[in-house]
């Protein structure tokens, strides 16, 4: 079992309160990038922006509780189950208490604390 691996288009980084609104004007009004603020549930994340960034999706998003960002990066499979199960047999375990998810999808971690969403690849 070798499940394949690929990168989503959706980056996101956990941005402190304190930071969050000199970011988005940093990526607005600086890099003139295409933001739009998005409307979200999330007890997490208590504001959301989207930015286009090349074929990619940057989401800025606002956390309370964080004292320093973080980059979160989309992977995604055909299998989620057979891709968690083979992480699994690597010594890789979801961590999907981090933040809300879809019951299709988990959070892994790299060895250095990178965060991946692994999700269903759309076919």
């Amino acid at each position: 079992m070798h499940p394949k691996f690929q990168a989503g288009i959706n980056i996101a980084i956990k941005i402190p309160k304190s930071k969050y609104e000199k970011t988005v004007v940093f990526y607005r009004d600086v890099l003139k990038l295409e933001v739009t603020e998005k409307p979200l549930d999330n007890p997490t994340v208590s504001r959301t922006h989207e930015v286009k960034f090349g074929n990619n999706v940057i989401w800025l998003d606002c956390v309370d509780n964080y004292t320093h960002s973080e980059t979160w990066l989309q992977l995604t499979v055909p299998n989620v189950e057979e891709a968690t199960n083979y992480l699994l047999s690597n010594g890789v375990e979801t961590c999907d208490e981090i933040e809300e998810l879809p019951e299709n999808m988990h959070w892994i971690q790299d060895p250095a604390g990178t965060v991946f969403n692994l999700q269903r690849s759309e076919q």
